[in-house]
């Protein structure tokens, strides 16, 4: 089934309280880390079967459940929140990729690096919920290096390798109603 034909057309606002966007990462090569940002706004346009998708977060949302963590960060070792409050991505191509997938490809921008990237979606189908609201649900994930957009701090280790991971997973869990 193609996802974008069977979508009804419209704007849809991502609906923050029910997604989570996220990220993990390898920690001292031996875990992984686990993240979110809580303050983000999304929206897509769903029209003739194509798509367009923004995002934008919030950075200083950052909730990896640690204080020292969070706090280094939103620092300059990392995101630079001071300097660069917002992280954005914004789709350049919405396409189906077989049966309830997507391949939404577009332009992630962070500390005013902007670089391409491919997600990897999976619709996970439709609901109208308790309050009239239909709501449209897609879970999906890209692998990023965080040095490509000037993520660079890091640290050795005394047995050999770094503390954090250059690859970052990026995750998404994304639930979408009518915008108003």
């Amino acid at each position: 089934m193609s996802v974008l034909s069977s979508l009804p057309a419209g704007t849809y606002a991502v609906d923050p309280s029910h997604s989570r966007v996220g990220f993990s990462a390898r920690h001292a090569m031996v875990t992984k880390v686990r993240g979110s940002f809580n303050d983000f706004t999304g929206s897509a346009i769903i029209a003739d079967g194509a798509a367009s998708i923004n995002i934008e977060i919030n950075v200083a949302s950052v909730d990896t459940r640690s204080a020292d963590r969070d706090g280094h960060l939103q620092s300059a070792d990392f995101f630079d929140v001071a300097n660069f409050p917002k992280i954005t991505f914004a789709s350049t191509s919405v396409k189906d990729a077989g049966s309830d997938k997507l391949v939404v490809e577009g332009n992630l921008t962070i500390k005013d690096v902007t670089k391409p990237i491919s997600i990897e979606f999976e619709y996970s189908g439709s609901a109208t919920d308790p309050f009239g609201n239909a709501r449209f649900g897609f879970e999906g994930e890209a692998e990023i290096n965080r040095k490509d957009f000037g993520l660079t701090w890091n640290a050795a280790l005394e047995t050999g390798g770094i503390l954090v991971s250059e690859n970052i997973k990026l995750e998404f869990e994304i639930s979408t109603i009518a915008a108003k």
